[in-house]
């Protein structure tokens, strides 16, 4: 109860401040060094780039909202930077002028988002099997490609390209940032994400990062380098976590929540797959994704939920100390390919389906190589094989092939120290809304409530070994995304704010 009334009091001054705050029309892009400050609301009336050689600062506590139905949206192009100031007693809210800041909506599309395109390396030789530009299949740091969602505008075409050749790139900070009722949908099959990554390097940090609603994937990341920490992605119509083009990043304390965000079919309002990796295009150009993932918490929906973890285009990723409860259909789900046409694992004498599981994360492919130092190029794996579920917790999967392909990729192997349905939860609580019809066939049971802390220090969900210390990954003694202690959703997020989570 004392938690309760003081995020309340928080929340109260956050309103109250937001309330007294004067509105600043956005209406041109910003081309030189510019902040916003807590003072103001700054409203997107058209779709504003922050361009290359500036930066756009946003102090904490600011409100950045874009008049519903109008489609304002914000990009940070290639060269600039933007850095995003949150803190838990202050994050930055980037919502839509219809949302009251208390109470959850079944909306979405209301405005933009936020997109952040860099100089990483990205994988982009072929779309719908055709070459892109002048991409190539090898890493020569020179393919680039259009960001999804964005219109090029004839003379500054430059201004929506991501990519390049440094893995080191620095985009700036984002901390503490909520992201609502977004995702603009520009037209078909081309829609604006939560939050969208572009070629974005290592040296570029993002952390405690919302996305509430969003009418396409939560967070989309497209080659590149970067890492993420603390994320929450609830009631996305499509993929909670996608990642594309070879995204050789890391990924630690993350919270899942599957629903819908409006009345429309799945891909579009309902949610899709909770983890969709696609490795290149095409697949056997490099970089491949080739991933590190700990410690989250993945909620999916029992009866019109789609996959735990969809893999294409020869994504190699790894999962260790995770939960996995309500899902929907499978927890490992062979794609193949991703239907844009490319070639799946094992064209071109990459490795196979099979043969990812059961591959050392050393053995690197030299199939479209070039010139580029293995050891250089993928950093994130530093044991195990290249494809792994490990001392992961399974809890209440109970669709008729939840496991199957699961269990013949070895993932319930003793050596794995996995945990498969035990009788109690692994989370503190979780409360589920009536059914919901959506779009006539999916049904719904939206999470209302979560404690997703963990359920006890018991041998069951915690854990013996913590990750591998390197200058990301913090020691974290338990599976899933929380402790048994801190919740780390508490103040700052929508899901606390509209009471629903402590």
């Amino acid at each position: 109860m004392r938690t309760r009334i003081a995020l309340l009091a928080l929340l109260g001054v956050l309103l109250a401040g937001f309330a007294s705050a004067e509105e600043v029309m956005v209406t041109e892009d910003i081309a030189v060094s510019t902040t916003w400050t807590a003072d103001n609301v700054y409203n997107l009336q058209t779709q504003v780039y922050v361009l290359p050689g500036a930066s756009l600062t946003i102090e904490a506590g600011t409100l950045v909202q874009s008049t519903a139905g109008l489609g304002g949206s914000l990009a940070v192009c290639r060269g600039a930077k933007i850095y995003v100031n949150g803190t838990a007693d202050a994050p930055v809210i980037m919502t839509s002028t219809n949302d009251d800041l208390v109470t959850w909506r079944e909306a979405c599309q209301e405005w933009g988002n936020l997109t952040v395109m860099g100089n990483a390396l990205i994988s982009a030789s072929h779309y719908g099997g055709e070459q892109v530009f002048n991409n190539t299949k090898t890493p020569t740091g020179l393919n680039v490609k259009q960001m999804e969602g964005l219109v090029a505008v004839e003379g500054a075409e430059t201004n929506v390209m991501y990519g390049g050749n440094d893995d080191n790139d620095d985009s700036g900070s984002i901390s503490y940032l909520s992201l609502r009722y977004g995702g603009k949908v520009v037209g078909l099959t081309n829609e604006l994400n939560g939050l969208s990554m572009g070629g974005i390097g290592r040296e570029t940090n993002v952390d405690h990062i919302e996305i509430m609603n969003n009418v396409d994937d939560g967070i989309e990341t497209w080659g590149g380098t970067v890492n993420y920490k603390y994320v929450s992605i609830w009631n996305v119509g499509d993929d909670s976590f996608d990642v594309d083009e070879g995204w050789r990043g890391k990924a630690q304390f993350g919270l899942i929540v599957q629903g819908y965000s409006v009345e429309a079919k799945q891909g579009s309002g309902v949610g899709d797959n909770c983890f969709e990796t696609d490795g290149a295009e095409d697949s056997d150009a490099q970089p491949v994704t080739t991933a590190n993932i700990y410690n989250f918490t993945v909620v999916g929906q029992p009866q019109s939920g789609d996959h735990g973890t969809a893999w294409r285009d020869n994504a190699r990723v790894q999962y260790h100390n995770c939960i996995w409860m309500d899902l929907g259909e499978q927890l490992v789900k062979f794609d193949g390919d991703d239907g844009d046409g490319q070639s799946g694992y094992g064209y071109n004498g990459t490795l196979s389906w099979e043969d990812t599981w059961t591959t050392d994360y050393s053995v690197t492919s030299t199939v479209n190589a070039g010139d580029a130092d293995p050891s250089a190029l993928y950093q994130s794996q530093t044991s195990g094989k290249l494809a792994s579920i490990t001392d992961s917790v399974f809890y209440h999967n109970l669709h008729s092939k939840a496991y199957t392909e699961a269990e013949a990729r070895g993932v319930f192997d003793e050596a794995n120290n996995n945990v498969v349905e035990p009788e109690v939860s692994p989370i503190r609580e979780l409360v589920r809304g009536p059914e919901v019809f959506i779009y006539g066939s999916y049904v719904q049971e939206p999470v209302t409530f979560i404690d997703p802390r963990a359920f006890s220090w018991d041998s069951i969900f915690s854990m013996e070994t913590a990750p591998d210390g390197d200058d990301f990954f913090a020691p974290a003694m338990f599976r899933g995304g929380f402790g048994p202690y801190e919740n780390w959703l508490s103040g700052w997020t929508a899901a606390s704010n509209y009471g629903m989570t402590n």
